[in-house]
């Protein structure tokens, strides 16, 4: 009985010592604090277990690095624009962009997003289209191929790509491929190797010290990347698998939403693959001119803009919240997961009731339950403010965008929840052209078509059973 009451005293003495830490070293914001303090008063041993894994935030030092000559380059450029942007004499060439010169201050003071203006985009919603495109690409390269990618599968498009690379790597091209090690964990050691093996480098993000056990699983690299021979560059929320072609019978078709780019924000894209790259490979990338190949291809002005948790502000939340607080006209969001924080909750609200066309799109399935019901929870708000809701329903809906007045959008691969904006490495492109924003609201238009609205008399009418997922979900969604 001694024993008994001497591992009780000691396991209630670290939960206080944990909920001590979590409240004064940690400095979480609060609602993260309150919903980790639960887990632990009400599972004390499996909540220590979970914070450990889930709970702990990255060390503060810097984890992405690069050489002087590369940063120092990055750095004067920003330099140029923002005391060009405070002068009044920063170049912009299409005049409708005028309004949004304080966007990308934010953008270029808070994460060096340099601004381009000579860029050419196409547009993927369809998986197919979308890898019938890289791989035609990846065939044609010269010099070199950078994949980043959240999941790659060792399935039928998994060795398509494989193939192609490996292909490539025998007529001399360099070729790196950087997968999440938690996103990937199904990919065979063999799949692997097989491509290590025909010269392929591969490495893995924050893979685990001890096999099975990683500490680091909370903080993951969602972000997809492909940049070839420095020129072009794709981005979105695709990653490498059959179920991005539709051939998930739980899922259906696979809707999201894709970017093919050509111009000056290829440098930036690159600059983002080569920091994550040194990040988790001993052999690191080093300036080369040829990294940077990129050539003048349109008109459309793009800002790639990365977020963390290494990061002190959330950036492409930011950037969000000042596109909707921004809004005269329309808001148009399409996202599979739609759990924002009170900040970016806020201004949907006030952008609605302040007579803004706020529509706000997601998927009738979930792939995590508890995200989904959260996200039931969170719509309501948004509905009994106001907005217009749609569930999509012709397979599962992926894509991550918005559109704020046919002017300008942000597609890549952050969700509207707190784990993107908090937790996950994230990289979207914010990008700033009529035609473009025109493009991507006739796409939402599109699926409108194919989804039902949710009304605030439909969603009052859900059952008890439902309700109470809801509250659950969100009690829990800021560590979801």
């Amino acid at each position: 009985m001694d024993v008994m009451s001497y591992l009780l005293g000691s396991l209630l003495f670290f939960n206080i010592l944990l909920a001590l830490t979590i409240v004064f070293l940690e400095r979480k914001n609060a609602t993260a604090t309150w919903a980790w303090l639960m887990v632990l008063l009400f599972i004390p041993v499996v909540g220590f277990i979970l914070y450990l894994i889930f709970g702990r935030k990255l060390s503060n030092k810097t984890i992405f690095t690069w050489d002087t000559k590369s940063r120092l380059g990055v750095k004067k450029v920003v330099q140029q624009q923002l005391r060009a942007l405070e002068k009044g004499t920063f170049q912009i060439h299409q005049q409708s962009l005028l309004p949004y010169k304080d966007l990308f201050y934010l953008h270029l003071r808070n994460d060096d997003a340099i601004f381009t203006q000579d860029n050419d985009v196409e547009v993927f919603t369809d998986g197919e289209k979308k890898f019938h495109a890289l791989l035609n690409d990846i065939e044609g390269a010269k010099d070199h191929i950078h994949l980043l990618y959240y999941i790659i599968r060792n399935d039928g498009l998994g060795e398509r790509v494989s193939e192609a690379l490996i292909r490539k790597v025998n007529e001399g091209v360099q070729v790196r491929l950087l997968f999440d090690d938690l996103g990937s964990r199904t990919l065979s050691r063999k799949f692997i190797k097989k491509l290590q093996k025909s010269g392929v480098e591969v490495e893995s993000f924050f893979p685990p010290l001890i096999p099975k056990v990683n500490l680091k699983i909370n903080h993951r690299n969602h972000r997809k990347l492909a940049i070839i021979d420095g020129k072009i560059g794709y981005i979105g929320g695709f990653n490498i698998g059959d179920e991005y072609l539709g051939f998930n019978k739980r899922f259906g078709y696979w809707r999201d939403t894709h970017l093919k780019i050509t111009g000056g924000a290829v440098q930036q894209m690159q600059t983002r693959f080569i920091l994550d790259w040194n990040q988790a490979s001993q052999h690191a990338i080093v300036y080369e001119d040829r990294y940077y190949a990129s050539e003048p291809s349109g008109e459309i002005g793009i800002q790639i803009v990365s977020s963390g948790p290494d990061s002190e502000w959330e950036q492409i939340k930011n950037g969000y919240i000042k596109m909707i607080l921004g809004a005269k006209e329309h808001v148009f969001i399409q996202t599979p997961y739609f759990i924002p924080d009170d900040s970016l909750a806020d201004a949907l609200k006030i952008a609605v009731m302040s007579g803004v066309d706020v529509r706000i799109m997601i998927p009738n399935k979930p792939d995590h339950p508890f995200v989904y019901w959260a996200t039931l929870s969170y719509i309501g708000e948004l509905l009994k403010a106001g907005a217009k809701v749609y569930i999509y329903q012709n397979g599962f809906l992926h894509s991550k965008s918005i559109v704020v007045d046919r002017t300008i959008a942000s597609v890549g691969t952050a969700n509207i929840d707190v784990r993107s904006f908090r937790l996950n490495f994230e990289i979207n492109a914010f990008l700033y052209d009529e035609t473009l924003a025109a493009r991507l609201v006739e796409e939402f238009k599109k699926d409108i078509i194919l989804s039902s609205q949710l009304t605030l008399k439909l969603y009052q009418q859900r059952s008890l059973w439902v309700r109470f997922k809801e509250s659950i979900s969100r009690l829990i969604s800021p560590i979801l």
